[in-house]
């Protein structure tokens, strides 16, 4: 699965191909409107992940020139604006779907899934760092032949840390991508990654959960 990425917030778009990466696709970046456009009429690509709000031509343009030119890559628009009408402005200009930032990691590839369903393509349901392996259809984490189900904070708290590899993510991060505006502290997050080190334990793994004080989690590798 090769997927373009055309997103100006350079940060996101490198995060948004890691997160393909991970998922064993073959991702690549544009940060303008023009260039997502030149790079998407190559035809070279099954999926494009493409912002709305882009300098030079934004998304909804982008779109629109695509599909005048006969190219039916499916188009997958992220926006921050929540409206009816902005989706529906997309979605007339030729986008597939709509999907609002922030936005977790398993819910960008499920949609990813779906659109490359509709052309015959299947993206991978699984995620891998290491020896450990994240099934985003069942929850399940495992290494080698044995597994654990997560729960669902669980399985949001260790995708997003799989989805980073050893990039550092803060405890305040964690806290408003998985629970959002709830009254949670970030007792929440250091219980929860409490469990998923022991669920890490027990399924043998030499992946670990380290703790850089005042930054935040990343995963390692140590070996025995």
């Amino acid at each position: 699965m090769n997927v373009l990425v055309v997103e100006d917030e350079r940060n996101l778009a490198d995060a948004i191909v890691h997160i393909l990466e991970a998922a064993s696709c073959r991702a690549e970046a544009c940060y303008d409107g023009r260039a997502g456009l030149r790079a998407a009429l190559s035809g070279a690509y099954d999926a494009i992940v493409l912002d709305v709000m882009l300098p030079g031509m934004d998304g909804r343009e982008v779109v629109h020139e695509l599909r005048r030119k006969s190219v039916s890559t499916p188009v997958l628009l992220l926006t921050a604006r929540t409206s009816t009408e902005d989706k529906v402005e997309g979605l007339d200009a030729g986008a597939d779907d709509y999907m609002t930032k922030p936005f977790e990691a398993p819910e960008l590839l499920a949609r990813l899934r779906a659109l490359t369903r509709r052309k015959g393509d299947v993206m991978l349901d699984e995620v891998a760092f290491a020896d450990v392996r994240l099934d985003l259809t069942t929850h399940d984490l495992s290494c080698g032949d044995r597994s654990v189900h997560l729960s669902g904070k669980e399985f949001e708290v260790m995708s997003i840390l799989m989805a980073s590899s050893s990039r550092v993510v803060s405890k305040q991060d964690l806290l408003s991508r998985v629970w959002g505006a709830s009254e949670a502290s970030e007792n929440s997050v250091e219980a929860y990654v409490s469990f998923l080190r022991k669920k890490l334990a027990h399924i043998g793994s030499k992946v670990q959960i380290t703790t850089l004080r005042m930054l935040g989690y990343r995963l390692e590798v140590f070996s025995e």
